[in-house]
């Protein structure tokens, strides 16, 4: 007979160290906690490279399959999309039935959904398994964090997560480097087809290092109806914020998709007070430190993703860079997080998370203040001390807010917990993109005109000014086939101008999210299961 999950919100944590399914300690090359590490890190690289690797590729893929426009949104809206939807779900499947089973199910599926759409001939078949690898991505992702928290000990938890950090904020901001390097000098299809000898390395290094771990305790049983639930009010969500830039944040379909969401997520909270083995237990928000967290990855998705979507349009349409300089300029942030990311996980450890995460976001609302700043003129070295400050900035959120998020959690739902840490993530990253997208086009829409005016251009017809209007918005300018050079030049200036000031506002919104954040991150605190940590034997 199975019994309701109860949450320890006492301050006193769940103290005992995670053993074996079959009770045995870890010993030699399997379980061992550093090899673990370096499994799932390999596994994670693909999930993490590929959120911003393809989008290098897209303006192929559109020419190769005769794609449009719409239809080459889907290829990243469908992956990210399948993503946030079955995180937690998949986070769950990974507690009930061990973390070590579901990332090499992950793994396997999101390789072999790879190769598939590099051996794909038409957008719809792309866009499909692009959606099952979102699928296969969100089984990976959390039982790689439920791993990692049962094989380290608590002492030595924050470092691995630092170095897991390191990982994704690398491979994301690596992505449109290596995509260009593969598309100019390979093919589109190359973009894909890398994760195969990648994911078949993760399956081999995970047989024979992988140990599984499950909690005594874990929940034997679904919550069906939650799950329904769930998903459904993540899915109306999501669809909402990727379609209001088409529709507009007037419009009557966004805010029925959100009313929807906001009644499921209503109907899914009332649900889990009923059920005798929730998918969430809602006890486990009792926890504000664990909240703050959840709070404090949004804020920061929304200020990083957000913030990050305008700059590679500000490099390759405004500054004219290739895709490839574009993601070389941005290596002073990949390199600040890829060095930053295993120092925050040491300074969290020493001095706990409030300090390093507030720090963090001050950094973060530093850099964004900086950005906005950045003009048609602006030189490399300028932009590298901002790139390089967000990087630094990033480094200790990522870290901090997962431990204290994973760290809060009872062993046997640390996979849940690894899902509502990506779950906020995608979310955030999605609500940034949306929401200071809607700032952009509203900056553009009322100095567009003006600008157009003043620089004495011919006027343009309501038709023209939203063409225009939508073409500034990525800092390109709008010039017929035909135009005298010096006319092109001064729609040139009009067009950067005008998304330079669309840019800085957008920064700025930025950077007072991640100031609101730095007085969440005072909510934070070290996870209580890790206050064993002076008890857990060192590795």
């Amino acid at each position: 007979m199975t019994s309701q999950t109860t949450i320890d919100t006492t301050g006193s944590g769940d103290k005992a160290p995670s053993l074996p399914s079959d009770g045995s300690p870890a010993t030699g090359l399997r379980g061992h906690p550093w090899f673990t590490l370096i499994t799932v890190a390999v596994g994670v690289m693909m999930v993490a490279l590929d959120g911003t690797i393809v989008a290098i590729a897209n303006p192929a893929i559109q020419k190769d399959l005769g794609a449009t426009f719409a239809e080459v949104q889907w290829i990243t809206n469908g992956y990210f999309l399948a993503l946030a939807v079955s995180l937690i779900t998949a986070g769950k499947l990974g507690d009930r039935f061990g973390h070590r089973q579901t990332f090499l199910i992950g793994v396997v599926g999101f390789a072999a959904a790879s190769g598939a759409i590099g051996l794909s001939s038409s957008i719809a078949l792309v866009v499909t398994f692009r959606v099952l690898q979102g699928l296969f991505g969100a089984l990976l992702m959390p039982a790689a964090l439920g791993l990692l928290r049962a094989t380290f000990p608590a002492e030595k938890l924050n470092m691995a997560i630092g170095i897991w950090g390191m990982v994704i904020g690398a491979s994301t901001a690596g992505g449109p480097i290596l995509g260009g390097v593969l598309v100019e000098h390979v093919n589109w299809q190359s973009v894909f087809f890398i994760n195969v000898p990648v994911g078949i390395l993760a399956v081999v290094l995970g047989v024979m290092i992988l140990l599984d771990h499950r909690a005594e305790n874990a929940p034997r049983s679904f919550d069906i109806l939650g799950i329904a639930l769930l998903s459904a009010a993540m899915f109306c969500l999501v669809w909402a914020l990727i379609k209001a830039p088409e529709w507009g944040w007037g419009d009557g379909k966004t805010w029925t998709f959100i009313v929807v969401s906001v009644v499921g997520f209503a109907l899914f909270s009332f649900w889990e007070t009923k059920v005798k083995e929730p998918l969430i237990p809602l006890a486990l928000f009792r926890s504000v430190p664990l909240s703050a967290g959840v709070v404090l990855m949004v804020l920061m998705a929304i200020a990083f993703m957000g913030g990050l979507f305008f700059v590679t349009f500000y490099l390759q349409n405004v500054h004219g860079m290739s895709p490839i300089d574009a993601g070389l300029h941005l290596l002073p942030l990949t390199g600040m997080m890829i060095v930053g990311s295993p120092l925050a996980g040491a300074m969290i450890t020493k001095f706990g998370p409030r300090v390093p995460l507030a720090g963090g976001m001050a950094l973060t609302a530093i850099a964004m203040y900086g950005m906005s700043t950045l003009d048609t003129d602006t030189g490399s070295a300028i932009m590298s001390v901002w790139f390089a400050l967000l990087g630094l900035g990033l480094a200790p959120v990522m870290v901090g807010a997962t431990e204290v998020i994973v760290g809060n959690a009872p062993m046997e739902l640390s996979g849940v917990a690894g899902g509502l840490q990506q779950a906020a993530m995608q979310i955030g990253g999605s609500l940034g993109t949306a929401v200071l997208g809607a700032v952009m086009a509203s900056k553009v829409d009322s100095d567009l005109a003006g600008n157009w005016k003043d620089a004495g251009l011919p006027p343009l017809t309501a038709a023209q000014e939203h063409q225009a209007s939508e073409a500034v918005q990525v800092g390109v300018a709008p010039i017929a086939p035909g135009t005298p050079e010096a006319v092109v030049t001064k729609i040139n200036d009009v067009a950067h101008d005008t998304f330079i000031s669309g840019m800085s506002l957008a920064s700025l919104v930025a950077a007072g999210v991640a100031v609101v954040a730095v007085l969440v991150a005072m909510l934070t605190k070290r996870g209580e299961n890790a206050e064993a940590g002076a008890g857990v034997g060192h590795i």
